[in-house]
């Protein structure tokens, strides 16, 4: 699933291309991509027409376009949901779920692609805050400059979890994946399964550096693709596959002491670590 820097790089697309533009009608090509606009597929499609997008935010993993101050266009991407920009003449993908078109069509219309249908696109009522309410128990994340590393670390010390858990707790923090969250892990010399309670302000802080750390060198270079389904508005793809420490590498060296990377089953996923570098804490408050 896209992670903190795909989404993002995502939105700075978005919002160059269908920012400040008005809908002209939406087409509905498989019902799953709007199954969470519990209306229904006309619904959605009649309440886009005629909408102005005023810019695209983001929250986490969650993009929306704000239509007005009452009404969002909710977008999950999921396992592969992309959201590409294309010319109208442009043949469409074998995945197409959604087209949106403009008044302004020469600048290209918006498309939803999904192979998997586990992301898709919904209409929300907008909060004062001007977040979409569905999505208003997801906590800010890293890169957001309110982020309060302060209350963060007082979540955590409250927690009775383990590190990688909460980082990917999304009321605790946003927009960590099971990447970013080993890549940070590795960063800081904490092991995955660390408990949450056993770490001191100046541990959390090195952590939180570390996340930031690496979304922001993964937003350089595009976010992470390992296969064709991340792709950009552009459908390029991410580099920072190429850049990763410990992820997927199991058996090779540690980047950083020469260990080789394991790799543990862990909640139907993988977590990769080095053993030396990231060795398990005592279970007992420091």
């Amino acid at each position: 699933m896209p992670e903190l820097p795909e989404v993002e790089v995502v939105r700075r697309g978005l919002e160059r291309w269908v920012g400040g533009r008005t809908i002209a009608g939406a087409e509905v090509l498989h019902p799953r991509a709007v199954r969470r606009h519990l209306a229904g597929a006309v619904d959605f499609a009649g309440r886009l027409r005629g909408a102005r997008v005023l810019d695209v935010r983001r929250r986490g993993k969650y993009l929306w376009l704000p239509l007005g101050s009452e009404l969002a266009l909710l977008a999950h991407l999921g396992m592969s949901g992309q959201l590409l920009v294309q010319p109208g003449a442009a043949p469409d993908e074998k995945h197409l779920r959604v087209r949106i078109t403009f008044t302004d069509a020469a600048r290209g219309e918006l498309r939803f692609v999904d192979q998997r249908t586990f992301g898709g696109l919904s209409l929300h009522p907008v909060a004062a805050d001007g977040l979409p309410e569905v999505i208003g128990h997801i906590a800010r994340d890293p890169l957001d400059p309110e982020f309060d590393e302060d209350a963060f670390h007082e979540a955590l010390r409250r927690r009775r979890t383990t590190l990688k858990r909460a980082l990917l707790d999304q009321s605790l923090i946003s927009g960590v994946g099971n990447i970013y969250a080993d890549e940070a892990l590795w960063l800081a010399r904490l092991h995955y399964d660390r408990p949450t309670a056993s770490l001191g302000r100046a541990r959390t802080a090195e952590l939180i550096a570390g996340v930031r750390e690496v979304m922001n060198a993964a937003l350089a270079v595009g976010g992470t693709s390992f296969d064709s389904l991340y792709v950009n508005v552009n459908g390029e793809s991410g580099y920072f596959s190429r850049s990763l420490r410990v992820y997927g590498r199991e058996d090779q060296p540690c980047r950083r002491c020469g260990t080789p990377v394991r790799r543990r089953p862990w909640m139907n996923r993988s977590s990769y670590f080095c053993p030396r570098c990231q060795r398990p804490a005592r279970r007992a408050a420091q």
